[in-house]
């Protein structure tokens, strides 16, 4: 049905279902998947005094583990490991990029809200869906 489908996963448990549907909608043809993780920017992501940490070597040491993870997903699958990206920013808009970049036609993604419209989607797959330019499948996995 797809020809290049781009799997959001946030490397959690949850990351197992949403690669489920994403091998089932590639009719189990792994090599059409692309897995991507966002690490958003240390000072986005935590409130704290940041005069008191190196920034930069801790958002290193973030993007490092996550590319180690994101491999090791990508050879269990059989996934060619360049078809694992680790990319840093706002997770939105760097999927729906990097989903134009490798021009996929399908983005599957976790979705487990906590209010409004975040119950039924989830906000990284709200802002994934805003400015697709492809098919999302969003893939429930629970509770916040």
């Amino acid at each position: 049905m797809y020809n290049t489908i781009l799997v959001a996963v946030d490397l959690s448990k949850d990351s197992l279902k949403v690669l489920d549907k994403a091998i089932a909608a590639a009719n189990g043809d792994n090599s059409n998947i692309h897995l991507v993780h966002v690490v958003e920017p240390v000072a986005a992501a935590y409130s704290m005094d940041i005069y008191a940490i190196n920034i930069t070597e801790l958002q290193q040491e973030a993007i490092s583990m996550t590319e180690k993870k994101l491999k090791e997903i990508a050879k269990q699958l059989g996934i060619d490991e360049i078809k694992a990206h680790t990319l840093l920013g706002a997770p939105g808009p760097e999927i729906r990029n990097l989903a134009a970049e490798i021009n996929a036609d399908a983005i599957v993604i976790g979705s487990h809200g906590h209010s409004g419209w975040k119950i039924l989607l989830g906000s990284t797959a709200i802002k994934v869906l805003h400015g697709a330019t492809c098919d999302v499948l969003t893939v429930h996995v629970g509770e916040g």
